[in-house]
């Protein structure tokens, strides 16, 4: 199953690789692993955004690569405007075009168009860069993804300045799970009460009613006098210019399938891209972004809001490995979801939609 998700449904949809700001600049590029594949992202001249496999198309090197394993460096990678294989030499533009191949462009019958690197689909969203490894017509030059793409997100969240926030700290974990508990885990509030204290003293409803009949689209609300998510349930720095009073005073929370999960305070977001490795292992890769404005400030420091996420994000993994580690004895046949865990069941009408006989 874990083979015909990657197939069937990571490399046909729209995944998350990363925040734009890692190419920011024109002529930057970044290296991106996609379940087993390499992918180089640049940014062109005219700011727009191609992506496209680690791969030359002579003998099939990997262009861009850390040879320090062998105590030296090759000449090749991404080099300016270029993109150069270690090997022979070819030569593509950020593009993809090839360009140059030594001795060989003159020859009668090459045709360099027939050479260009393969192309993995690109779009952004919020400031987030989306892949998809088999692209359709039209996925290869960037554009901004909508409702029809990645489900409501754009519209729920169009207040938040998301593609102008920057990452000011990251934290990586690899948690013992398969990829669709820890979405399940995110989508409900019921295991709130049991497994996040410090998080039921700032947002006491998923306490006393177990997110039961919370308007998660509209946000949920704090404690009286709180506004965000720190232990203390506020914060030094403002609030998100443009949000709507109500915003200023909620959370929101997405799950952007397949691997995104976005937590939306007034000042500050979380995001969560989820990478799965094995049938029970994810790495999930937390952003915490914030305006560039208030991280301008001399006084800015993040911890607040890091250290709240990160012993609910660690409560989180200890839980979901619980339920890997029960749910692979011979004695779990199936779950049961009660009413606040419908949003859970999410996970299985997107599996049913995207693989086959699911």
């Amino acid at each position: 199953m874990f083979e015909r998700e990657r197939r069937e449904l990571f490399a046909r949809s729209w995944v998350c690789a990363g925040r734009e700001e890692e190419v920011e600049e024109q002529g930057s590029t970044k290296i991106m692993e996609l379940f087993g594949e390499s992918i180089i992202v640049a940014r062109l001249k005219d700011g727009s955004l191609r992506a496209h496999y680690n791969v030359c198309r002579h003998r099939g090197a990997r262009i861009c690569a850390d040879d320090s394993k062998w105590g030296l460096s090759l000449r090749g990678g991404a080099m300016g405007e270029f993109i150069r294989c270690p090997y022979h030499q070819w030569t593509y533009g950020l593009d993809g075009r090839l360009v140059n191949a030594p001795h060989v462009m003159e020859t009668e019958g090459f045709d360099p168009a027939a050479f260009s690197l393969r192309p993995a689909g690109i779009a952004v969203w919020g400031g987030f860069i989306f892949l998809k490894l088999e692209p359709g017509d039209g996925d290869v030059v960037s554009r901004t993804l909508g409702e029809d793409d990645i489900g409501p997100a754009p519209r729920r969240l169009g207040n938040y300045p998301l593609a102008r926030l920057k990452t000011a700290r990251a934290i990586s974990y690899d948690v013992a799970a398969n990829w669709k508990v820890i979405a399940e885990n995110y989508n409900e509030c019921y295991h709130c009460g049991g497994v996040h204290p410090e998080l039921c003293n700032v947002v006491p409803v998923f306490r006393a009613g177990a997110g039961l009949g919370l308007d998660w689209e509209e946000g949920v609300p704090h404690r009286e006098g709180a506004w965000t998510y720190t232990f203390t349930g506020t914060t030094n720095r403002k609030p998100f210019e443009g949000l709507s009073e109500k915003e200023k005073v909620l959370h929101k929370g997405e799950l952007i399938y397949p691997n995104l999960l976005l937590s939306m305070s007034a000042d500050h977001g979380a995001a969560f891209i989820l990478w799965p490795l094995a049938p029970n292992l994810t790495r999930v890769d937390v952003r915490f972004l914030f305006a560039p404005d208030e991280m301008a400030r001399g006084d800015f420091e993040p911890a607040d809001a890091v250290d709240f996420w990160d012993i609910t994000n660690r409560q989180d993994w200890a839980v979901c490995e619980r339920v890997q580690q029960g749910m692979s004895s011979a004695s779990h046949e199936h779950g049961y979801y009660a009413p606040m865990e419908d949003e859970s069941l999410d996970i299985r009408r997107y599996l049913a939609a995207h693989i086959k006989d699911a």
